[in-house]
């Protein structure tokens, strides 16, 4: 089932790894779909800027901004 959403997090993991468990089946909101790509992606030196980082894009709630955001585009 494709979900035409888009996932904001960060993870500690490499990257590709996360996203094979967004992929898998498993109970959680990811696991609804198991067509997740990576369309943008940050590097952070610390936990605590990635997650102000995420906070920030979540408190958009604007999937223009975030299309902006994955486009390349500065926001």
């Amino acid at each position: 089932m494709s979900s035409d959403k888009y996932y904001v997090g960060c993870t500690g993991d490499v990257v590709s790894e996360r996203l094979r468990r967004h992929n898998s089946n498993h109970s959680g909101y990811t696991g609804r779909s198991d067509d997740w790509v990576l369309k943008y992606s940050e590097e952070f030196r610390t936990i605590k800027e990635a997650r102000q980082r995420e906070k920030e894009i979540k408190r958009w709630k604007s999937r223009a901004l975030i299309e902006r955001l994955t486009d390349n585009s500065i926001v």
